[in-house]
């Protein structure tokens, strides 16, 4: 029985303009980078680097991976790259709110599941600092103790579409997989938690598809689908208790 509901961020519970997002994401960055570096290189680097998190299987958290190889190939002070990071996610980082759409079924679909009592966890790929990740999960219409578990890149030591990355998840929050549901839009990085006994739910709104070989959730449809499967999940009376004592 289902009692854990897994959510990816971008694309599922933050419905995003993902082409949008990234093109003034990557504009505010060179703009708050643009006396340290040529805002392409700088592009390349932060690409290069991501990648080396993405590719990582040993156990670092993926801010050492990342860092790593970005102090490799700026060749400069680290730290004063590391403090822009910083600003720029207090700051800057707000111009991408504006590729969010709106889409409020996602949120109903959410609030009614808290109220049915099931325990809600932000799986998003561990590429950003909790910071950033918090900021979406407030532009999304809630708070970050919503959630008694979100990844980040400080706290997690791998990335999708390993399946480390979600039995690092499970085991931090203890929770046995049977009794799990992946709820997220990429084919490639939220359907692979199958393999460890998850459920899974393609949200295909904007559905991200990186290669052509067979789409098989256990479920899938649109937020209005998701919306109405949220609706026929029972109530954890058991649970409800269990968090008022």
């Amino acid at each position: 029985m289902i009692k854990t509901i897994l959510f990816d961020l971008d694309g599922t519970l933050l419905p995003i303009d993902l082409d949008n997002f990234l093109k003034i994401y990557f504009e505010e960055m060179g703009k708050k980078f643009q006396d340290l570096i040529e805002a392409k290189t700088l592009v390349k680097y932060i690409m290069t680097a991501t990648d080396s998190m993405i590719n990582n299987t040993e156990y670092k958290t993926n801010e050492t991976v990342f860092m790593e190889k970005f102090g490799e190939l700026v060749q400069s002070d680290l730290g004063t790259y590391r403090k822009r990071f910083d600003e720029f996610y207090d700051r800057e980082f707000f111009a991408v709110k504006s590729s969010v759409v709106n889409t409020p079924l996602i949120r109903d679909s959410v609030n009614l599941l808290k109220d049915k009592g099931y325990d809600l966890i932000i799986a998003t790929n561990p590429l950003f600092p909790a910071k950033a990740i918090h900021h979406r999960i407030r532009w999304s219409g809630f708070e970050p103790e919503d959630f008694i578990y979100i990844t980040s890149y400080e706290k997690n030591h791998y990335c999708k579409p390993q399946l480390q990355f979600y039995r690092e998840v499970l085991e931090e929050t203890g929770k046995n997989p049977q009794e799990c549901l992946m709820v997220g839009n990429d084919v490639q990085e939220d359907l692979i938690a199958a393999k460890l006994g998850v459920e899974t739910y393609l949200i295909t709104d904007f559905m991200i598809q990186h290669a052509s070989e067979p789409i098989n959730p256990t479920y899938r449809g649109t937020y209005s689908d998701f919306h109405r499967f949220v609706q026929g999940l029972p109530q954890l009376e058991t649970d409800q208790v269990q968090k008022m004592a």
